[in-house]
């Protein structure tokens, strides 16, 4: 089989596991889950070229709604502040119709948050490991909480505390260095196994 016969299969087939996605979540939202630098904002984006959902990342949500960057939040008023806001953030989008949400990487923690998103659609944990995520976090300057003298063991300290609690999602998979198209397309062969037997399980219809 050539190139263009090769890639017009996959192509097909993606359209078909995406009838399957679609259905499946009967209206409800795909939200990405997982520690910062983990790629959620990149595989979403591609997620929803893919299935033809539109794609929301809720931090660029938040930082429209308060008017500043959330580093600036951060600053002026502190993580509390921050989290209370997230935590509205979220409640409203998933509130306004189906979608793919790139969470912010604290917004699972809340268990206010864990249960809307549960409620309204699938969540997925993007995982990674700490040398992949180190190298992806050094390229931006903008993390609030890693602005420490040790950015590497903050990094340790978060996901030992964290992915207990990411661990609770719906689905994982293992975001590693390879292309966007690759994960997200697994992705695509994991929801389109696993979503009717959740759906089902949840009563969605």
């Amino acid at each position: 089989m050539n190139t263009a016969s090769t890639q017009e299969t996959n192509r097909a087939v993606i359209a078909d596991r995406a009838s399957t996605i679609r259905r499946s979540l009967g209206g409800r939202s795909i939200v990405l889950v997982g520690i910062m630098g983990v790629g959620k904002s990149t595989i979403g984006k591609r997620l929803s070229q893919y299935l033809d959902i539109e794609f929301v990342d809720a931090d660029k949500e938040i930082e429209k709604a308060a008017g500043m960057s959330i580093q600036d939040i951060f600053d002026q008023f502190g993580e509390e502040a921050f989290r209370s806001g997230e935590r509205k953030v979220i409640k409203r989008l998933l509130g306004e119709g189906q979608k793919i949400l790139a969470t912010g990487g604290g917004a699972f923690m809340d268990e206010i948050s864990r249960s809307d998103i549960s409620e309204n659609g699938v969540s997925i944990w993007l995982k990674a490991d700490l040398e992949v995520l180190m190298k992806r976090v050094q390229r931006r300057p903008d993390r609030p909480l890693l602005k420490t003298e040790d950015p590497e063991e903050t990094m340790k300290a978060l996901l030992d505390e964290r992915n207990p609690v990411y661990a609770m999602a719906d689905l994982e998979i293992e975001s590693r260095t390879v292309s966007r198209d690759v994960i997200a397309g697994e992705v695509v062969d994991l929801l389109a196994e696993k979503l009717p037997a959740i759906a089902e399980e949840r009563g969605w219809r």
